[in-house]
């Protein structure tokens, strides 16, 4: 049977609503966290409109805490621009997978406007859904999460040059915690995963002290440290079809 066309689908209206209501729960968890990125920024001497507009067009905490990190280094643009690419790699496969869940005559337009804010979370819930994904589900998602994301970092902006400076500090630390979140429960159940952790840690440590390479920038450190770790472990731990759960495994064949 043969796909009906994106623009003649009746049901956008319901897809955008779809969207909104399961985006909500995304979006509020997103302000709490764009809150504790928004201190970051502060403190790379951010304003809270710029916070606002950087998280607007850049929904990635690992990017945007990479880019704040390093403006606040005073980093090369060169430095910012890769660093938030490798930081950010993951969602061009996102995007492709994702892609490839829209009907065969969904415009290209459409698959880029998607493909902008493809998020982990955003990401689950599009993919999840049955049949053929309909893009203004993901129009709807991106109403809630871009607003809770953006509002949030500009918020914490703006309560950070109120704040006493004691508070700031502790908020500044939050975000560590949500970065000990995700690396912490993969890490538990995979030894490589756990290997790659540690070996990042100390080459971290490594490369700070170490009298060549203390040398580096912090950008170029990330750089070097993330793409010779990853290939490594990609190169001497590959993940087979057997490593995969059962619905990923059907999926890849």
């Amino acid at each position: 049977m043969a796909a009906q066309p994106v623009a003649s689908s009746p049901g956008h209206g319901r897809a955008v609503r779809e969207g909104l209501r399961d985006g909500t729960p995304i979006g509020l968890g997103y302000f709490v966290v764009a809150f504790s990125l928004g201190i970051t920024a502060r403190n790379a001497g951010l304003t809270p409109l710029e916070g606002f507009v950087a998280s607007l067009l850049n929904n990635a905490s690992a990017g945007e805490y990479a880019a704040f990190t390093l403006m606040a280094a005073r980093a090369s643009y060169l430095e910012m621009a890769v660093v938030t690419l490798i930081t950010n790699a993951r969602y061009l496969l996102m995007s492709t997978a994702l892609s490839q869940r829209f009907s065969p005559s969904t415009g290209t337009l459409h698959r880029v406007l998607v493909g902008f804010d493809v998020t982990d979370e955003l990401f689950g819930i599009a993919i999840a859904r049955p049949g053929w994904v309909d893009p203004f589900y993901s129009y709807g998602a991106f109403v809630p999460a871009l607003s809770g994301w953006s509002t949030g970092t500009a918020l914490g902006i703006a309560m950070g040059n109120v704040l006493p400076s004691r508070v700031v500090s502790a908020l500044s630390v939050a975000l560590f915690g949500m970065f000990l979140a995700i690396i912490v429960p993969p890490a538990r159940e995979s030894r490589v995963v756990l290997g790659c952790v540690a070996a990042s840690f100390a080459a971290s440590l490594l490369c700070a002290v170490a009298p060549l390479l203390a040398a580096w920038t912090a950008g170029t450190r990330t750089i070097v440290l993330t793409v010779a770790i990853a290939s490594a472990a990609a190169l001497l731990f590959p993940v087979s079809d057997d490593d995969l759960p059962q619905e990923e495994a059907s999926d890849a064949t």
